[in-house]
């Protein structure tokens, strides 16, 4: 929808879930009877310099007190990070990955947090780049380890790409560790030619036989044969938990030698043994409690007690680790615990044997600790365990604002919603809301209608319950669900551009949300504010724009006064008040840009309407500086108006600069980011933006075609949110030559407009109205309106909105400049220096530029090349691959791909290196 609410700080989160943080982040300790392995650790210290470090091998083989022991030995700092499940969301990894590099750089956390949202990202380069450079701009007695123990659970595409980000990008003095059971989806072998990779692997890993001898005696204390090591040893093939079970085992052995003989096969063979030698050792106390606690990740005494019903949990735990039973604390404090995966799973194999009624109450009582203490993703895990699937959908209500919205952890809450029946959902109406709030925010805005109507018929059906959201009311979407429902229903009235609709809808929620209901509160009120502009109201937008950006301001809410001022500085945009719309923008900026923290992505909105500004006024460097940043930031912001408006404005400086190729090629991408052509064009202005930018090339026909399939005519009463569509039309019509039908359109939309205030429409207007009138030779009428036009648009510094115009404003602009030297009233009150910058404009316009010159006439050239082929085509000879070339010309990676297609096509090349041999030849680049 039009907002989300603000973050919530790194430290809010509940004392129990900060308890759980810590144990993610704990670099552990070696465990009794562990065995310094010195030809690994000397592996490691010549390895760390190369930047990544991979240690991959399957579970059991020792992988983590390996790195445990060299870490503690190496003395370096360490960001220590146990990865699960739960961090194969994107905004929770690097959530967790900033935790674990602030234990290491304090003060990392608290400058580049925010980045995470809300909203969260689409991308996390955003988060990355300012990760890189805060760590490279800390001083450091030393450098720096990153490791991240369990990559191997990690199933998310954009936490790959970004963590591969990460590495093309590594700041000098940070080196990363992976630990994986399988090979991860990076580029290693880039990584491996650049000589930036190390690899340990199974076979490193691999106890030799003088290891073996000494884990054996470490962990036994027995003066164990050398047969029965040799024997031990290649019968694990030097596997290190079959080692340690095998050690376990022959504690309670009189016969050694026997015992080494009865046992042989792969690993899982001598895993199964092994376990069932070690679990028959045990007291049947200790043996129940290792079972029924095996449905846990993580232990604590409390939590033992309560899944079990016992009540020495903690001791019972203590006496595990006593007996070397693969148990590994995670704290100092041993008040956190986890079992080796291996030894885990093969216990929970065993408890679903032996007893099977008893594992769905054990995960009940797990949910129900969890829930108690604040833990939604595992207390929705253990209730879908136990079948307790209302339960379940309970929880997801419950945590959806905190995950969602605060937490930006859409991935989470997505994997528990395909956890959860379909007919369960659709009984629920607070889980079809959350569902149309995550279509929204995936750009999926037609599936909200139909997720709002079930919502709809679930809520007639739905019995009441008490609902306590964690976020609090104040943060919460679910809390109101009626209200809710009529938020996003003005939403969709306000894409389609119906003022009265989102009015009467966002009147109606207003009316029904409580008074601690904070967020719906802003929400309703956004959406009020963007109704009045629809409608033309542009003085009640302001004020109700502004007033909200104030509370947002006042909450700290920084993202958000981003998103006002996109729509605050168009409505000023709209009155004819370019100074004010960049006094908003340059408010933004203050608050999105601060010395201490990286650039919020929402400073991009700012840019991009300073920009948009600076055009107007003829300022094409500026512009052209304040776009290319403002895009940069956009493409990181989930909101992509922004972004789409930003392109075009691009676009039209392209095409201002004599590019016409650049120019279709911002617009193009402008297409691609813009929210859709069912939106109206006042919230969506780049279709549009599009059409008009055909017909400034000369392709009338493709312009004329646009306005047939809008379905738009003459004869129409145009609205102000379709107003952009019709101008186009009366584009068309006086490129055709036609003004007769273009006048009477123009006129009535100027008389809405000026009644409403809306002074850029009206110098716009005006502008086109002069055209239309010398077209049809009346001069002095023409002349008139242009001063009309200008007396408005001077104060201002209105300049493109003239240029844009061409050949036929230049020769409007020429007689009007021939009748104020004849004492014309109106023309004579226009300012001289305000009439020199348009006519300068007017002759940098048509002076041809250097770029754009044509090189049809060079010989062997099969086609001629665009003046954006020969810039790419310049850095191609630079040894620039396409992505760096995207960036500088900022443009898509696709569309590069297409120049250099089209370079090679033209130049009748087989590669790039032909292409540039071929340019210098024939003088295209030196």
């Amino acid at each position: 929808m039009a907002t989300r609410p603000a973050a919530a700080s790194f430290e809010a989160a509940a004392s129990e879930p900060d308890v759980l943080l810590s144990t993610k982040l704990y670099l552990p300790h070696t465990l009794p009877g562990f065995v310094a392995r010195l030809r690994l650790l000397d592996m490691l210290d010549r390895a760390v310099e190369r930047g990544l470090v991979m240690v991959c091998a399957p579970a059991g083989f020792g992988k983590t007190m390996l790195l445990a022991d060299w870490l503690r030995r190496d003395g370096r700092p360490v960001a220590w990070l146990s990865l699960d499940v739960g961090d194969s969301d994107p905004a929770r990894f690097w959530r967790h990955v900033v935790a674990a590099l602030d234990r290491a750089r304090p003060g990392v956390a608290e400058r580049v947090m925010e980045l995470l949202g809300p909203p969260a990202p689409p991308s996390f380069d955003g988060l990355v780049t300012a990760l890189i450079n805060e760590l490279a701009g800390q001083p450091s007695d030393g450098d720096l380890l990153l490791v991240l123990d369990d990559y191997h659970l990690i199933e998310s595409e954009p936490v790959h790409t970004a963590l591969m980000f990460l590495l093309d990008h590594r700041p000098a003095g940070l080196h990363l560790v992976l630990v994986s059971r399988a090979d991860p989806p990076l580029a290693l072998a880039r990584l491996r030619a650049r000589g930036q990779l190390t690899e340990l692997r199974a076979a490193d890993l691999r106890f030799t036989s003088e290891e073996a001898a000494a884990l054996l005696v470490e962990a036994t204390g027995l003066d164990l044969p050398e047969t029965a090591v040799t024997a031990l040893e290649a019968r694990t093939e030097g596997w290190a938990a079959g080692l340690r079970l095998a050690a376990l085992s022959l504690r309670g052995q009189t016969d050694v030698a026997g015992f080494v003989t009865t046992f042989s096969g792969n690993h899982r063979y001598v895993l199964d043994y092994l376990t069932e030698e070690v679990l028959e050792l045990q007291p049947d106390q200790l043996r129940g409690f290792l079972l029924e606690t095996s449905v846990l990740e993580r232990l604590s005494g409390t939590l033992c007690d309560a899944v079990t019903g016992r009540t020495d949990g903690q001791a019972m735990l203590e006496a595990v680790e006593a007996a070397g039973l693969f148990l590994m604390p995670l704290d100092e404090m041993r008040r956190w615990w986890r079992y080796h995966h291996l030894f885990a799973d093969l216990l929970r194999a065993r408890l679903q044997q032996e007893r099977p009624e008893r594992v769905p109450e054990l995960h009940r009582n797990a949910a129900s600790w969890y829930e108690e203490h604040g833990l939604a993703d595992d207390a929705v895990r253990h209730a879908l365990s136990a079948d307790e699937m209302s339960w379940a959908a309970r929880l997801i209500e419950q945590h959806f604002d905190e995950l969602f919205y605060l937490r930006g952890e859409g991935a989470t809450v997505q994997r528990w919603l395909s956890a959860l029946p379909a007919e369960l959902i659709r009984s629920r109406p607070r889980l079809l809301v959350a569902q149309a709030a995550m279509a929204d925010a995936s750009g999926r805005v037609e599936d909200v209608d139909g997720l709002l109507a079930a919502a709809e018929d679930a809520l007639a059906e739905a019995a009441d319950e008490s609902f306590e959201p964690s976020s609090g009311e104040a943060a919460s979407l679910l809390v109101n669900v009626p209200a809710t429902i009529a938020i996003f229903r003005a939403y969709l009235a306000e894409l389609r551009g119906d003022a009265a609709a989102t009015h009467a809808l966002a009147s109606w929620a207003r009316a029904e949300i409580g008074e601690g209901e904070s967020m719906l509160k802003f929400i309703a009120q956004g959406h009020l504010a963007v109704a009045e502009w629809l409608r033309g109201q542009l003085t009640e937008a302001e004020q109700a724009l502004s007033s909200s950006i104030d509370q947002w301001r006042a909450a700290g809410h920084r993202n958000l006064i981003g998103w006002g001022s996109h729509h605050l500085g168009q409505v000023q945009r709209a009155m004819g008040r370019l100074d004010a719309a960049s006094q908003t923008y340059q408010q933004t900026l203050e608050v999105t840009t601060t010395a201490d923290r990286p650039t919020l992505p929402a400073a991009g909105i700012a840019y991009a309407g300073l920009a948009e500004v600076a055009y107007q006024r003829n300022e094409l460097d500026t512009a052209l500086s304040l776009v290319t940043e403002g895009i940069d930031l956009c493409r990181q912001f989930t909101f992509t108006p922004p972004l789409a408006t930003a392109l075009a404005t691009l676009a039209w400086i392209r095409q201002a600069e004599g590019d016409a190729g650049a120019a279709l090629d911002a617009m193009a991408e402008a297409e691609q980011a813009a929210p859709g052509p069912a939106v109206a064009d006042l919230l969506n202005p780049v279709p549009a933006q599009q059409a008009r930018l055909l017909l400034a090339q000369g392709d009338v026909a493709a312009a004329d075609r646009w306005t047939h399939v809008r379905g738009l005519d003459a004869s129409d009463e145009p609205t102000y949110p379709g107003e952009l569509a019709y101008l186009v039309l009366a584009r068309v019509l006086l490129a055709q030559d036609r003004p007769d039908r273009a006048l009477p359109l123009l006129e009535r939309m100027l008389t809405v407009a000026s009644a409403q205030r809306r002074s850029a429409s009206v110098i716009e207007l005006r502008a086109l109205r002069a055209l239309a009138l010398a077209a049809q030779g009346d001069d002095t009428g023409a002349v008139d309106a242009l001063a009309e036009a200008l007396t408005l648009g001077g104060p201002e510094g209105y300049v493109r909105v003239f240029v844009d115009e061409g050949a036929p404003m230049r020769a409007l602009l020429d007689q009007l400049v021939a009748a104020q030297r004849n004492d014309h009233a109106a023309a004579r009150a226009i300012p001289l220096d305000y009439l020199a910058r348009l006519l300068r404009a007017f002759d940098l316009q048509s002076a041809e530029p250097a770029s754009g010159r044509a090189r049809a006439a060079i010989p062997g050239l099969i086609e001629s090349l665009t003046a954006r082929e020969v810039e790419v085509l310049g850095l191609m000879a630079a040894g620039w691959p396409n992505r760096r070339i995207a960036d500088e010309l900022v443009v898509t990676l696709d569309t590069v791909k297409k120049h250099v297609s089209h370079i090679l096509d033209k130049l009748g090349a087989a590669n790039r290196t032909e292409a540039v041999t071929r340019g210098r030849q024939l003088g295209l680049i030196s």
